[in-house]
């Protein structure tokens, strides 16, 4: 998604506009403590720029990242300073360290194409959790709740600059979603210049990420949160 630092840093403002990262990680931290009152660390895969990362830095004394692109790495390594972001695939990584609490954020699991990959991704997370620690991952929508055709649009500006988000989903290839967005960004002293993206990802059903879970020997749960969030699926030790 991100080319460079002018883009992270327009991403960045639009979905923090969008994004309440603080309350979503005070849940996050919540459901963890619910289930292991004691929790002092956390890993965070997929961490993107480390937005919800600095978030989490507030919950837990000790914190790190994984990202598979090397540019998010760096930004989030920027952002917070002495924070470790480690590059790595999702699916395969190796820390050779482990945290009371395993965190997969903004439905970044849906990236995955296949069963098999949520399956090793949800096994390699599992690896880096401490004996009693969690694993809080937050789905992509399900085959019965996504909504084809389905069109979501943003905006905000300040008088000098300004930026507008529209996107249109649409079913693809059986399970496989098509989110097509598009965002101008106006500036008083740069114009007008317009990027577009094609994401695609997975809808897991429900016993998809159940059985990943379960496979990894986690007793597993799934949580509603409302707001037209997806929910997360939390795991601990059988």
């Amino acid at each position: 998604m991100y080319e460079n630092k002018s883009q992270a840093q327009m991403y960045d403002r639009l979905y923090q506009d969008r994004k309440d990262y603080d309350a979503e990680a005070a849940q996050v931290a919540g459901f963890v403590r619910a289930r292991k009152a004691g929790a002092s660390s956390l890993l965070d895969v997929a961490c993107g720029t480390g937005i919800h990362l600095a978030a989490f830095g507030k919950h837990f004394d000790r914190v790190a990242g994984l990202d598979l692109s090397e540019w998010m790495a760096d930004v989030a390594s920027e952002r917070l300073g002495g924070v470790p972001v480690h590059r790595g695939d999702m699916r395969d990584f190796e820390l050779g360290e482990t945290f009371d609490s395993v965190v997969c954020m903004f439905s970044s699991i849906g990236y995955l194409r296949t069963v098999e990959d949520l399956d090793s991704a949800v096994a390699a997370m599992t690896r880096h959790l401490a004996e009693d620690g969690v694993l809080a991952v937050e789905p992509w929508y399900f085959p019965d709740t996504f909504l084809p055709g389905h069109v979501s649009t943003h905006a905000l500006g300040d008088g000098h600059r300004g930026i507008s988000r529209v996107s249109h989903s649409t079913l693809v290839d059986g399970n496989v979603t098509r989110m097509e967005i598009h965002y101008l960004v106006a500036d008083s002293e740069a114009g007008i210049q317009h990027r577009s993206e094609i994401d695609l990802l997975t809808l897991f059903s429900r016993e998809d990420y159940t059985n990943a879970f379960r496979k990894s020997g986690l007793a597993v749960e799934y949580v509603e949160t409302g707001g037209g969030r997806p929910g997360f699926f939390l795991g601990t030790r059988a």
